[in-house]
């Protein structure tokens, strides 16, 4: 059984050494878990909140995106999207909004600290305050309930929206009469490191204090760890590691071996310079090889842009079926006269609705049997193996219907995506040259194993239902 677990990454800045250590590098750890099905969204609604700057927001989106696969986040097995790119997530917003009580809003630790420093300052109590801010708890529980999210890994401050999440789902849930979401549950990261800035502070972008990680390349990294506050020792003379700023980032990065020998070497008198040096050096050696992959990506904007409409695509798949079942639950079907309408010939234009992966069995010149997954498009995206016994090929032919992206085993190998069931290879496609296109050819395959589940799901619903 997969935990699903989910973060989003607001887009309003640019990724620093802190970002890294605190949230970037424990979260990729995180997703190579086996046993975790991971979502990692940009939530670019949400930092409408924080910033009016568009240009900024744009930038950030492409920056960020490009620090996470450079990181090592490996598209292929995480679900990595734009909010932005998945409509159901508005719309469940609104969804939501209905049942939400004003004043479960009213007590949002955001929305109460604005109206404080308004009142404290002798304004009006919503002054400045959009409802952009105001409804920020409702768009985080439907960013969550969207997938119904088991777990969403949060800091001791964001506790409240999960809990606010969980109240607005059981609302809906009593309101409609049935268990239409499963109940988030708040991951609290107690050993997220923290890295102290230049100056000693939380590394921060408010206190400016803040070593860059991949802008301004090794030059902008070293001149950024050269001005790290340290004391007035000189060289030759015992350092403290205690409260050194220097010796903590070190330490983030470093071996328990290298950190007692970095240890023992300020202590015995190495100079602030020397130790400067040091620091960077080590981060360099990790940070360097992903600078290059970041860069390299910034080069292929388009190449994030495929990965990211793959990775949306997946998502869509398990969001719109659930989206689909709440509008009825709260009514908005179409009616039996509609549906008349929308089947006749004459039937006024309408947005078609995209088509469904299909599988297609055929019998080869060999006498064997095999079938082919297409994509909605038409496209041929794998091809199976070849088999004696029919029932062998339906069998796995069936798995597949209900298997979903998630669950399925794809890999890369050489030029073809291989897709294996118990370890055994049973399909396989070909993939393009392009490193980028290849990862997005490898998403858009679970895209439609997610998509071909949800069909399934819905046919079989139908039947059930005649």
């Amino acid at each position: 059984m997969h935990t699903r677990v989910l973060t989003g990454i607001t887009t309003t800045g640019t990724p620093h050494l802190g970002n890294y250590v605190g949230a970037v590098r424990p979260a990729v750890l995180a997703s190579k878990d086996p046993n975790v099905d991971a979502f990692y969204f940009m939530a670019d609604y949400h930092a409408l909140i924080k910033s009016d700057d568009a240009d900024r927001v744009e930038a950030s989106r492409l920056k960020i995106a490009a620090t996470w696969l450079a990181a090592g986040l490996d598209p292929n097995t995480a679900t990595f999207y734009r909010q932005s790119d998945i409509p159901e997530v508005t719309e469940l917003m609104w969804l939501l909004t209905c049942v939400t009580a004003k004043g479960l809003l009213n007590r949002a630790h955001a929305y109460k600290a604005a109206v404080d420093r308004n009142i404290e300052n002798q304004e009006d109590a919503d002054a400045g305050v959009t409802a952009g801010l105001y409804m920020y708890p409702v768009l985080m529980a439907a960013d969550i309930l969207a997938f119904n999210a088991n777990k969403v890994p949060v800091g001791r401050d964001q506790i409240q929206h999960i809990e606010m999440a969980r109240d607005i789902a059981q609302r809906f849930n009593h309101t409609y009469g049935r268990d239409f979401f499963v109940m988030p549950e708040a991951h609290i990261e107690e050993q997220v490191a923290t890295l102290p800035g230049l100056d000693g502070r939380k590394m921060s972008k408010s206190y400016d204090n803040t070593i860059p990680l991949f802008e301004g390349g090794a030059k902008g990294m070293r001149e950024a760890i050269m001005k790290i506050v340290t004391d007035s020792r000189l060289p030759g003379e015992p350092k403290e590691t205690d409260d050194s700023s220097l010796f903590t980032i070190f330490k983030a990065f470093a071996s328990p071996a290298e950190t007692a020998a970095f240890a023992e070497a300020l202590h015995g008198g190495l100079g602030w310079g020397d130790a400067k040096q040091a620091l960077f050096e080590r981060v360099e050696a990790d940070i360097g090889p992903m600078r290059e992959r970041y860069e390299a990506l910034m080069a292929k904007p388009d190449d994030m842009e495929d990965i990211l409409l793959a990775g949306a695509a997946k998502a869509r798949a398990i969001a719109g079926p659930l989206v689909e079942t709440l509008r009825e639950a709260v009514g908005l079907r179409r009616s039996s006269s509609a549906l008349k309408a929308a089947a006749a010939p004459a039937a006024a234009p309408s947005i078609a609705k995209a088509k469904p992966p299909r599988i297609a069995s055929f019998r080869d010149t060999d006498g064997s049997f095999r079938f082919r997954l297409f994509g909605g498009d038409g496209e041929e995206l794998l091809l199976s193996s070849a088999f004696v016994d029919p029932k062998a090929a339906g069998a796995v032919r069936q798995t597949l219907g209900t298997l979903g992206g998630a669950n399925a085993a794809i890999e890369a190998q050489g030029d073809a995506v291989v897709l294996s069931i118990d370890g055994n290879a049973v399909a396989s496609g070909a993939l393009p040259a392009d490193e980028g296109a290849r990862a997005a050819h490898v998403q858009r395959v679970r895209a439609a194993l997610d998509a071909l589940a949800a069909a399934t799901a819905e046919e079989a619903a139908a039947k059930r239902k005649a």
